[in-house]
């Protein structure tokens, strides 16, 4: 599948945020654990969250899946050993999740994917489970996957590095309260993506979980049951990105709704870029409003929408210098924004983007670059000179780097992606969800 993107005049309309992936994963694996039946309003119905899904649903949990719905039947920690090796497809937070859940089961339990799965690095979540008493392994011994689980969670105290994924310390977290003791853990080194961290301590205790916190970046786990409930997912930040980015390069108001202004995702902080760059911001409790800042240079853009391979065009935000440590995700929706800004941007911080779905540092410099960016790679960031031009550009089969060349596309026009049928993975509507608000994007 491939995207064809061409360039957008004016954008405007109001839509609804996607349902968090994020607290989606989250909210499937708690319920399962959860004594109960628990009722999870508006999820992402997404790859990714399905992959999360159908593991729970092979663990012993029964799902039943409306539309606005998902019921889930908790086991109150009971699980069951998978029939079969659970193909967690593309899902890195699957794997990390299940990899301690799956200690819980009676036997053993295998953890396999795709060849990006297969390449995601898990070592660091090993050790650390391995002072706690879980038998976790690679099959090849590289600390890749496959992963084999054996039953077993003894909990006590172990540490882990905050510099890798956080993904490692939400695993630990998410299923320590069914641990055989209770479970201290240390975050050592520098603690990045911590607002990850956040959002699962914020969902176990709605669902009934205390974590205790220490100073340090210690975190301290009773034995304790989730409490099944009645959630509602509210909309994604990193998703929404997309969607607010391009109501700030293009002419026009966006307004997209079930964003949450007390929301704990880190990837809030779009705001804030988007308001340093020239963007105008409303923001309500439940909603945010964009309004473009194109005007002043829309005329010398459309003058050259026939050149644009040759010509490179910028919007009207300006450059910007930004630390995503704790965002992440944001990478390429900010090297985007970089990309048709006018001046030179610098973005670090991100070293942990590394080892994402693809090297997001390396494969965003690298497809900027085939649409005439000026982009200087850096161990932990990039160095964008605004100005971009039509091109073919490829998605290394990463969700955020199809939505994020779209931004370039749509003030360029002209850009074509390959491999665009990722997006599936946190967003499924995409194509449509822009094309309802003007943008000129075919599948083809």
């Amino acid at each position: 599948m491939e995207l064809k993107v061409e360039k957008a005049s004016k954008i405007k309309g109001v839509v609804k945020a996607p349902p968090s992936k994020s607290y989606t994963h989250r909210a499937l694996l708690v319920a399962c654990l959860a004594d109960g039946e628990s009722y999870l309003r508006d999820p992402l119905y997404s790859a990714d969250t399905m992959a999360t899904l159908e593991a729970c649903q092979s663990l012993g949990c029964d799902i039943e899946i409306q539309d606005d719905l998902c019921t889930v039947q908790g086991t109150a920690g009971d699980i069951k050993t998978p029939g079969d090796v659970l193909d967690l497809k593309n899902s890195g937070t699957t794997l990390r999740f299940l990899t301690t859940m799956a200690s819980l089961a009676p036997e053993c339990t295998v953890l396999t994917g795709d060849d990006s799965l297969r390449g995601r690095p898990m070592q660091d979540l090993l050790n650390a489970l391995h002072k706690l008493g879980v038998k976790a392994y690679s099959t090849r011994n590289n600390g890749l996957p496959p992963m084999v689980i054996k039953n077993g969670f003894h909990g006590g105290e172990t540490e882990i590095k905050g510099d890798v994924s956080s993904q490692y310390i939400s695993s630990i977290l998410l299923s320590a309260p069914y641990a055989q003791n209770p479970v201290d853990l240390r975050v050592v080194g520098d603690f990045k993506s911590r607002p990850y961290v956040e959002m699962t301590l914020d969902i176990a205790e709605k669902f009934g979980v205390h974590c205790q916190q220490g100073p340090g970046n210690q975190f301290h786990l009773d034995k304790q049951t989730y409490q099944a409930r009645d959630y509602t997912i509210e909309g994604d930040y990193s998703s929404a990105s997309y969607l607010l980015s391009a109501a700030a390069i293009l002419d026009g108001e966006v307004t997209v709704q079930n964003l949450f202004s007390e929301s704990k995702q880190g990837d809030k902080i779009i705001l804030d870029i988007l308001r340093e760059m020239g963007a105008n911001i409303s923001v309500k409790e439940d909603q945010v409003t964009v309004k473009g800042t194109i005007a002043s240079n829309k005329e010398n853009n459309e003058s050259n929408n026939r050149s644009t391979k040759s010509q490179n065009l910028t919007s009207d935000l300006h450059a910007i210098d930004v630390n995503l440590e704790n965002s992440p995700d944001l990478l390429p929706t900010v090297a985007a924004l970089a990309a048709v800004a006018r001046g030179t941007s610098h973005i670090k911080g991100v070293e942990h983007a590394r080892f994402k779905e693809t090297d997001r540092v390396h494969t965003m410099a690298l497809e900027l670059s085939k649409l005439g960016v000026n982009v200087t790679e850096e161990q932990d960031g990039l160095i964008i000179q605004g100005g971009a031009h039509g091109g073919v550009v490829g998605s290394h089969d990463d969700h955020r780097l199809v939505m994020a060349l779209t931004l370039v596309g749509l003030l360029t026009g002209g850009v074509r992606i390959k491999g665009a049928a990722a997006h599936r993975v946190s967003f499924p509507n995409f194509p449509q969800v822009m094309e309802g608000l003007g943008c000129p994007i075919k599948i083809i």
